[in-house]
């Protein structure tokens, strides 16, 4: 065999194969983007990507979930995202290849991307009823044909070259095999694959343009919000409130800094023009059906309350101080003709629906016990952002955001814990949960290395609707030493502290804990986040230097 024949045979035996695998991927885009296109139409909460990526939440663990935040935190639903891609292509390929040597099978092979999609969309919590399984399975059809075709135009249609015509070829005895080397349909398979991403593109856009219109009219309504004044205003946040001091959280989170934990992976873009909400249940003599205008007219009331998730571990960032506005849901309950159960009441438990299909169960008791649990439209002088419910979110101090704090709410039921187990209390998290007494070091940072000398130690503290009554500081395994606390705002707020700190050379392990109005101190038992919350002491280690 000569050097050239031998240079077209592996040539071969390389260039089919990877375009078996083009025409794999080219199949999985064509997928998406007709999937994208039909959940424009449908819903897009029903395409592939965001219907798979919203069951692999709806099934990961507990232990998994807090491991994601953890490692990714507010970005895990992107990294969700990326590996449900990542593994689409790494299935597209292996069909691609695998077709052609069995083309019917290979191609019939991408209908399970149909299948798995339809499957995820259909078990979704908000799911519509079976059109939520037509973008998936119109993709994988699609998909499936436009495999066949293409590996079609890769099947080898004249004799080629194999060992033994090699061998005659060298001893000059066979035919000439140059002219039937591209035994398959090269410009058929150009052009129609050029015409395949062509077209899969646009439908792609114009899928991302059909849904980009729903998002835009709701973007429009929450430009049109107009916050009216609150009958009753929050007191000005009180001067020392917040300390001047590098690293320290401000006193009020900006709304772009504060912390977003759930389950969505697509931000919901709900219409405040067409958004209700409605009232049922237990207990509720009235039932009723507001609007986001019925609640605008209403008696708006307006307070600071800190917001806690329960996947903060010691010490982390998933903690907020806000100012909100909004409608006191204890007020609007009792309009129903809703009693909590200390008072006779037949429910117990206030499930609250996300239009995404989340549910949160809350304690009845604890929502009409006096506390500002609110209906909130409003998030530090502005609606609701996107990303923090808008329009209408619920939220109640002193309750962790898992059993309280319900984004893009649209419905509550009244009914009983033991009737009914919310979304997080299937997946082995508690039923009821106070937020526990905590404080965290802001500055200095761990690792890091001051000047021997005045240090200032400083952060913040919360146990949100008890208060904060005192925050201690030590140095290694010295004594506990009082810190100074910032004026408070309330006790739904977490407070700032400080501790002028006489810093000596060498390592330390600085340590703090708080004690909250009850009298209850911080305790040093380390806990997970599950089933209710992170206990433990926060330590920073440093080095003076």
């Amino acid at each position: 065999m000569t050097d050239d024949k031998k240079h077209s045979r592996i040539t071969r035996s390389l260039v089919r194969p990877a375009l078996g695998a083009l025409s794999g991927l080219l199949a999985g885009f064509a997928a998406l983007a007709v999937a994208e296109l039909v959940a424009a139409g449908v819903r897009p909460q029903s395409g592939p990507v965001v219907a798979v990526g919203g069951a692999a939440i709806d099934r990961t663990p507990a232990p998994v979930k807090d491991w994601a935040i953890r490692n990714f935190g507010t970005n895990d639903k992107l990294v969700l995202q990326l590996g449900i891609l990542a593994a689409l292509v790494l299935f597209a390929i292996a069909l691609g290849v695998f077709a052609l040597r069995y083309r019917r099978t290979g191609a019939a092979g991408v209908l399970l991307f149909g299948v798995v999609g339809a499957a995820a969309a259909l078990s979704r919590p908000d799911s519509t009823g079976l059109t939520d399984a037509l973008p998936s399975a119109v993709g994988a059809v699609v998909a499936a044909a436009l495999l066949y075709f293409l590996i079609g135009r890769l099947q080898i249609r004249g004799p080629a070259p194999d060992d033994a015509n090699s061998a005659r070829d060298d001893a000059g005895s066979a035919r000439d095999n140059s002219s039937s080397d591209a035994g398959w349909d090269r410009r058929g398979f150009v052009i129609l694959a050029t015409a395949a991403a062509a077209a899969s593109a646009g439908t792609g856009l114009l899928g991302r343009a059909l849904s980009g219109s729903k998002s835009r009219e709701a973007a429009a309504s929450r430009a049109d919000v107009v916050l009216p004044a609150p009958a009753s205003p929050a007191d000005a946040v009180p001067k020392g409130a917040q300390l001047r001091i590098r690293d320290v959280s401000p006193f009020t989170t900006p709304n772009k800094d504060f912390y977003r934990v759930d389950t969505a992976l697509v931000v919901p873009k709900v219409d405040a023009t067409t958004w209700k909400l409605r009232i049922h249940g237990k207990g509720v003599t009235r039932p009723v059906t507001l609007t986001f205008d019925d609640l605008l007219r209403r008696k708006l009331i307006e307070r600071d309350i800190t917001l806690t998730c329960v996947s903060n571990e010691v010490g982390g960032p998933y903690v907020g101080n806000a100012r909100w506005i909004g409608v006191r849901l204890a007020d609007l309950l009792a309009e129903c003709g809703v009693k909590p159960p200390s008072k006779g009441g037949r429910a117990d438990q206030l499930v609250s629906r996300s239009v995404d299909g989340m549910t949160i169960g809350s304690p009845v008791e604890d929502v009409m016990d006096g506390r500002d649990a609110l209906l909130a439209v409003g998030m530090n002088g502005e609606p609701l952002p996107f990303a923090h419910g808008f329009p209408v979110r619920m939220l109640v101090p002193g309750l962790f955001g898992y059993v309280s704090a319900c984004k893009w709410i649209e419905d509550i039921e009244l009914t009983s814990f033991d009737d009914y187990d919310a979304y997080w209390v299937k997946r082995d998290w508690a039923r009821q949960a106070p937020i526990k007494t905590q404080s965290r070091i802001d500055t200095p940072k761990p690792f890091a290395r001051p000047k021997a000398g005045s240090v200032m130690v400083a952060g913040v503290a919360w146990a949100q609707h008890r208060g904060i009554d005192k925050v201690e500081v030590r140095v290694d395994d010295g004594p506990w030493r009082e810190a100074r606390l910032a004026a408070e705002d309330s006790r739904d707020t977490w407070r700032q502290w400080s501790y002028d700190w006489r810093a000596t050379e060498g390592g330390h392990t600085l340590t703090v804990r708080a004690t909250d109005r009850t009298g209850e101190v911080q305790t040093d038992k380390r806990t997970k986040t599950v089933p209710d919350g992170a206990s433990g002491r926060h330590s920073v280690v440093v080095t003076v230097e």
